[in-house]
């Protein structure tokens, strides 16, 4: 059974935290964080503040090997962060335990909800942060309930629903197409890349989900 845990850090505590502070009092969530051969590689939303400031005080910071600006919607700015796996102990954590990350944000502060498999997944997280002295204030922990997974079965970020809901109702995914990359970026104000990246996360999640419901199901 899923579990969630709920829990705040300083941003003291971790890298990321630490990082994005120095950005200048962003105000910052983390959509994902994405394992990449040695790498992890979290995306973060940022808003109110000087983004021109915030690029430089992150790319200024010696952990950091890449910063990428993906995409800007409204005020919000969508940014991938890149590094070695051995530097960030928080996040590397989560991507070794299986943790998808539900909601986190924060600035001196951070609130996280993080989702595991199982208890052990949690187990083995909770271990993960004693050996690696990271502190957590642990709010709650619970498993999952019948209206979070009614709320949004496949974790989808509003962003991805939106791309997938206009991708089938302009019939993108028919054979043939009746709808391009281009069709759905220009109707949703954003960067073909970025309409690229939402389907195939957001499809990533669906079937993910759908794969995983079929082979834990008991055999009748």
């Amino acid at each position: 059974m899923s579990i969630v845990a709920e829990f705040t850090i300083e941003a003291e505590q971790f890298l990321l935290g630490r990082v994005l502070r120095a950005g200048g009092g962003m105000d910052i969530e983390i959509e994902r964080v994405v394992p990449a051969s040695k790498r992890v590689m979290p995306y973060v939303w940022v808003s109110g503040g000087d983004r021109t400031e915030f690029e430089a005080a992150v790319r200024a910071t010696d952990e950091v090997r890449e910063l990428l600006h993906l995409d800007t919607i409204g005020e919000r700015s969508l940014y991938r962060i890149g590094w070695d796996e051995t530097v960030e102990s928080l996040i590397y954590g989560m991507v070794e335990t299986n943790a998808t990350i539900l909601e986190a944000h924060g600035q001196d502060n951070w609130l996280f909800r993080i989702r595991f498999n199982d208890h052990e997944s949690l187990s083995a997280f909770s271990e993960y942060c004693q050996i690696h002295e990271i502190r957590l204030n642990v709010r709650r922990v619970h498993s999952l309930t019948a209206d979070e997974l009614d709320s949004d079965p496949f974790d989808l970020t509003n962003e991805q629903r939106a791309a997938l809901e206009l991708a089938l109702e302009k019939g993108y995914f028919e054979v043939p197409r009746r709808a391009t990359l281009s069709d759905l970026a220009d109707d949703l104000g954003v960067s073909q890349q970025a309409v690229s990246e939402r389907l195939r996360r957001g499809t990533q999640k669906v079937v993910q989900s759908i794969v995983d419901d079929a082979f834990n199901s008991p055999v009748r």
